[in-house]
Parts: C-alpha cells; structure tokens; sequence
C-alpha cells in the first residue's frame, strides 16, 4: 500500500519542502508554500521493464503521414502556429483576464468543427448556457462543436474517449482537477497531474488539445514552470485592456517558428483578423508634428511599421523623469544618455515620454532609431519627414548597428508609400538596396540620422 506523505509545494515554482517555511528557498516568494499531501509509491509497485509499450523504430520507416495539419480558417492564428494544428499536439494559450482568450478560442472550436468535426469545448468556469449566449452573439453555428462544463478530469476523459473529437478546449487547465491527487485546483500538484494525463490523450490517441492558462499579476504564466515545458506551443494573447488591438504571440512552437505574431481587433462580434496592421497603427497619424517618427519592427517573420511618439518637457523635479509605454524602460535610459552625450542634445533638465501608438509593445532593438528621432525632434522641435520611415540599433558610441531582413522592411515601407529610409552604413546594408521607388539613406552615427531626418 502507498504511503502518504504530507510535503510543502510552492506554488510559484513547484519547489518541495519537507516542513512549512514563510518563504520560499527555490523562487523567493513569500506565503506560496501550500501544504499537499502526496503518494510515496514503493520500489515493488514500480511497472517492470518489459510493460514498456512501445519499440524502438528506424527513423526511416516513420511515417509523417499522420502529421497533416489541420487547416485554420483564421488566417492570422495559423501562421503563429506555423500553417495549422498539428494532430496530437498540446497547445497552451494564456493571457490577462477579459483579454479574449474564450472568445477567440470558441471562433477557432467553431471553424475546425466545419472542417474537421467533432470538436469538444471543456469549460470550468462557465456553464454551458453561458457559453450559448457568447456563441449567440458571435453569430456561431456549428453543428458538431459540443460544449461540456465539467471540472472533473476523469470525467472528462470518459467524454473523449465516446466522443472521439479531433480537437479539445480546455477553459481552463487551472480549473480541472483530478480524484489522484488531495490538492485544490489550480495547485501544482493539480495542473502537473492534470496535464501529465491529458498531454498522454493527445500523443496516443491523436486529438489535438488547447488548453487555457491563467497568468500571475507579474505576468508569467501560473501553475509550475514544467507546464511550459510539457505542452508543444505557447501561445499569448496580449494588449492593453483601453485599445481594440490584440497580438497574438507564439513563445515557443516545436511545428513552427517562434516569436511570430497575429493581429486582431476585439469588436462586438468577437476577434476579427487584421489583414494589414501596419496601415491601421498608422491611419490616425498626424503628420508634420514634432516628436514623431516610424519606426519598422519584426514580429517574428512579419514586418511592421509603428509610430513612435516622444514628448520633452521641463522638469519640475530635481530628477527628470523618464517614462515609456511600450517601450523598454531601460532602453529609453540607455537612448536618452547616448543623446546627451553624443548627439548634445540636452536632455538632463527634460523630462522624457515615449510612447508606441496602438498599445503595442516593441521589444526589438530595431527600434532604437526611431525612438530616439522622435526624442530628438521634441526636444529641438523640428517635425520629422512624413515620408522617411526609419531602422537600426543604437550603440553606446552613438553608431548604427545592423539589423536583419532590412530588405523585407524597406519593401514594406515601400508598399504604405514611404519614399526614404534611414538604415545603418553597413556593409550588408548598400546605398542602393531595396526597391527602386525608396531612397536609401546610409548612416553611420545617430548625429548624422537625426540630420538627416528632421525638418529645418
């Protein structure tokens, strides 16, 4: 017989401790450690060798016949996944609360259960009638999507092994909880075990499940770090809760690449695609105004141009605040000091405000250029040409640095009508690169960019 002992998990990071503690040794928080009572399975009840159910196999005579993707009629969700859902794979989506991780996720159970039924949609935490109504406010019909409001896994898996679906949403992973484990849902011992079980559903019998992650107030994804490990993609849903626009961001995909990104808008009848995001960030743009400026990111294999905004003005501090919304905070520091000190543009009594029109949030040292132009430009009050669209990496010496597909950027900045550019003198970059109709504009400093790219 097992014997049951009683340990102490964190639920941040999952580390075991054999007595109470107020913090935590593995991750540091305070007051995570919850008492869970576990099973010490003895050396006898171990399953022998020989009950291993599979064999080895030559890699040649593996068939990948099985692996046809499933098609998604949600253009924008299928390339983040890497051109559809691959049969038997774990999918974790996560994001904020009221994001629209349910709404988007009920949209795409809708589309495949016309193309590939049956589909199943798990939900813990809303009955069944709730998700009618949203589904009756999405315009959704779909004969062979099933809804099931049920916690228990067990019964759960009783559910799938009748109904046999190609597709499963679970809504979500931290509300399940299985009668093998004496925890409450959403503990790690919960999530780890709940997971274990239905990660072996979808390998063995070939359903595809979805599962939906709740977040922690820093933003991280709940539940232990080996749920990520576990799973095949992330996926996260992220935007600022004041606009429409969400982006859709792979974190990690083992059928696709990584760092891809989807754009929609959250409208009345649910998450529609934005075929051509960069034209809608830039559609309210007010050109010939001081202290803007277009900056043009990668998301994954996606070019995207954003608008820049920076504002200067006199401090009333003794210390001059410095302040970015979608913009690395310590990225902003790092800009705003290489102007000072390389560029004399006196910023040490100014405060500075930079801000990435459409909530988005820019990660890409890409940026770096147009961020500090648009510094610049309030500072010195000289609007920056509507037509110069701009890239490259700022170094603590004041020099370009070379970014990569500058191609694929500057054929994009072609296609929404901008006619110069100002990219990094690299030698991977010539004065003559790109497509015929853009002028290119090579700089070596940020002294000369910033010449080059305000107005007199």
């Amino acid at each position: 017989m097992a014997k049951k002992n009683r340990v102490f998990i964190c639920q941040g990071c999952g580390r075991h401790s054999a007595r109470m503690m107020g913090r935590c040794p593995g991750c540091g928080e305070w007051g995570t450690l919850v008492e869970t009572i576990v099973d010490s399975q003895p050396p006898g009840g171990r399953r022998p060798a020989t009950a291993y159910r599979t064999q080895p196999q030559r890699l040649a005579e593996i068939s990948t016949d099985a692996l046809d993707r499933i098609p998604i009629a949600i253009e924008e969700f299928s390339r983040v996944l890497g051109g559809g859902i691959v049969p038997g794979s774990l999918v974790l989506v996560s994001g904020d609360p009221g994001i629209g991780k349910s709404t988007l996720l009920l949209q795409l159970a809708a589309l495949i259960a016309e193309k590939a039924p049956p589909v199943l949609y798990v939900s813990g935490e809303e009955s069944s009638h709730q998700i009618k109504m949203r589904a009756d406010r999405l315009g959704i019909e779909a004969a062979e999507l099933y809804l099931l409001a049920e916690t228990g896994l067990e019964s759960i898996l009783e559910h799938l092994g009748h109904l046999g679906p190609r597709l499963v949403v679970v809504d979500s992973i931290q509300a399940i909880h299985t009668a093998g484990v004496e925890s409450t849902a959403g503990s790690v011992s919960q999530v780890r075990a709940c997971a274990a079980q239905l990660q072996e559903v979808a390998k063995s019998g070939g359903t595809s499940v979805v599962l939906v992650g709740h977040v922690t107030k820093e933003g991280a994804i709940a539940g232990p770090r080996i749920l990520e490990h576990m799973v095949d993609t992330v996926l996260y849903l992220e935007g600022d809760r004041f606009h429409s626009y969400r982006l859709l961001r792979a974190i990690k995909n083992r059928f696709g690449a990584t760092s891809e990104v989807g754009v929609f808008e959250m409208q009345s009848q649910g998450m529609k695609e934005v075929a051509n995001p960069s034209e809608v960030f830039l559609a309210e743009r007010l050109a010939g105004a001081a202290g803007s400026a277009i900056a043009v990111t990668m998301e994954g294999t996606r070019p995207l141009l954003v608008e820049v905004q920076a504002l200067t003005s006199p401090t009333s501090f003794s210390n001059p605040r410095r302040t970015g919304n979608g913009v690395d905070f310590n990225r902003l520091l790092l800009l705003s000091a290489v102007l000072s000190k390389r560029v004399g543009i006196r910023l040490h009594d100014q405060d500075v405000f930079a801000n990435i029109v459409g909530g988005l949030q820019v990660r890409e040292p890409a940026a770096d250029l147009a961020i500090a132009v648009a510094i610049a430009s309030s500072r010195m009050d000289r609007p920056v040409a509507a037509d110069i669209a701009l890239m490259g990496e700022v170094g603590l010496s004041g020099e370009l640095r070379a970014v990569g597909q500058l191609a694929t950027r500057v054929k994009e900045a072609a296609k929404l009508g901008f006619r110069r550019c100002i990219v990094p003198a690299t030698p991977h970059s010539p004065q003559n690169s790109g497509p015929q109709q853009v002028e290119i504009h090579a700089a070596r400093s940020l002294r000369q960019a910033v010449d080059l790219a305000l107005l007199e």
